[in-house]
């Protein structure tokens, strides 16, 4: 597989809760700043790239937590590790070290979201809509072509 050049918001990434799809859409912008942008931007977006992750992790713990997902622990368990690698690059780069390595992270982090939200995120969207609301959500995804397993 090749490393993503660039991360781009696509409908792909909807996981049918309004509120987490703004914070996935706000994460996937600045991951994608720091993929297309030049070396002297990289800490400046890994630094805004943890206040946002700090808080869009946050906010779906507390989901998590007030819903009783049932999977939180696997969840929360990997928001951790993805927030000390982001805390570690930036300590790196912060005292010295090449700016590059964010720009391994952002291609780390483009490889690592789609996955996330697919299995991860879309469950908790779903458990929390289902919680919320009683029925769970209907996303449209436009220019996503769907194709039945054979």
């Amino acid at each position: 597989m090749t490393a993503p050049q660039d991360l781009t918001w696509t409908d792909a990434f909807l996981a049918g809760y309004g509120p987490m799809d703004d914070t996935h859409r706000e994460f996937v912008d600045i991951v994608g700043a720091m993929l297309r942008g030049p070396d002297e931007a990289l800490l400046e977006h890994l630094q805004k790239l943890i206040v946002h992750t700090e808080h869009h992790f946050s906010q779906e713990e507390h989901w998590m937590n007030t819903t009783a997902f049932p999977a939180t622990e696997c969840h929360t368990d990997e928001h951790a590790a993805v927030l000390k690698s982001m805390r570690e690059v930036a300590s790196f780069v912060t005292e010295g070290g090449e700016p590059a390595e964010a720009r391994r992270l952002a291609t780390e982090l483009a490889r690592w979201f789609p996955g996330h939200t697919d299995y991860l995120d879309a469950s908790l969207a779903q458990w929390v809509a289902k919680k919320q609301l009683g029925a769970v959500p209907i996303v449209v995804r436009r220019g996503v072509a769907y194709h039945e397993a054979e």
